[in-house]
């Protein structure tokens, strides 16, 4: 069974999804993509312990006192996308890479393109934190959430 709830942020109204006691998706609630790829029957909404925490680290995080989530995860995606995400998730609160320096990182240097589509379906936006990928000239590139989330969060890293 797959649980899920909504939590209410400054960027708008969020799902967490939690499945087995590990968080799959975390995505602004307009996405209702997302719980359409799922048997109705396979979902209950309801706030587990993993999205009861999910919601506190997330209050915690937007008051600028939490920088690293404590969360068990498992994003659905291919091991390419899951190698990406491991990455990104080295980033440090407040700083940024490039979609080149990610590409090095996972020894695939031509892989820039590669690395956006997978920042692109990254499940678990901000626990995986595909905003703190940028262009190499420091340009703020395509984000699932749109550019402007991506500009509030990384202001919002800067200044706590």
């Amino acid at each position: 069974m797959k649980y899920f709830d909504y939590y209410s942020s400054p960027l708008g109204t969020m799902l967490i999804i939690e499945e087995n006691n590990v968080l799959t998706h975390l995505t602004l609630s307009d996405n209702t993509q997302v719980l359409s790829n799922f048997p109705a029957d396979s979902l209950q909404q309801k706030s587990s312990s993993v999205i009861s925490s999910a919601k506190i680290q997330l209050n915690e995080y937007f008051k600028g006192t939490r920088k690293i989530f404590q969360l068990p995860l498992n994003p659905i995606g291919t091991p390419f996308q899951k190698k990406v995400w491991n990455v990104l998730c080295t980033i440090p609160f407040g700083e940024t890479r490039s979609y080149k320096e990610i590409a090095l990182q996972i020894e695939n240097p031509k892989g820039c393109r590669a690395v956006g589509m997978a920042n692109n379906r990254n499940p678990i936006m901000l626990i995986i934190p595909c905003h703190r990928v940028i262009g190499t000239d420091g340009s703020l590139i395509g984000y699932a959430g749109g550019i402007e989330i991506k500009k509030w969060l990384l202001e919002h890293e800067r200044t706590n």
